[in-house]
């Protein structure tokens, strides 16, 4: 069963920590000196906050968070057929967790990630150039002269923020 997720930029953690804490009435699961997160049933959502130097304030990205290598299959094979750029990331340490990934945002730049968890790390970790996909895909919505990627790019440089 997929479950959405939404990792969100806060400039005071320990703030949203406790605002969070109250609106969801559950303490999150995972808490570091930069990132708590809170793997909800009802709603069924992986809420991520993060205070990272740089990053975005508000909403960083949205995706889908799958249970097995099947879904992650049948998502990533939905964002090819989106007609829109796709980064396959692969395996991956970000928001102190292992994963495996792929990243698409939809015609206005809205970031989207479909990945898999495969474990925990004791390091934050990286993520791609984010803004660089929005960025294109928007650009690409408005004009008949950015390329589309046809074949995945080469992971790029591991800076700013992540799930």
């Amino acid at each position: 069963m997929k479950r959405f997720h939404l990792h969100v930029g806060v400039t005071d953690l320990d703030a949203s920590i406790a605002f969070y804490t109250h609106l969801f009435g559950a303490a999150p699961s995972v808490v570091k000196p930069d990132y708590a997160k809170w793997m909800l049933e009802d709603p069924r959502i992986n809420f991520a906050i993060s205070m990272r130097e740089g990053a975005v304030k508000g909403i960083e990205h949205v995706g889908l968070q799958v249970e097995d290598a099947d879904e992650l299959a049948e998502v990533q094979a939905r964002l090819s057929a989106a007609g829109r750029p796709v980064l396959d990331e692969g395996a991956t340490t970000c928001c102190y967790a292992k994963s495996e990934k792929s990243w698409i945002a939809d015609p206005d730049g809205v970031v989207w990630e479909a990945f898999l968890t495969t474990g925990g790390s004791t390091t934050y970790g990286g993520s791609p150039d984010l803004e660089q996909l929005a960025n294109t895909a928007a650009a690409a919505a408005g004009s008949c002269c950015v390329p589309q990627a046809a074949a995945p790019a080469p992971a790029p440089e591991r800076t700013g923020a992540c799930c």
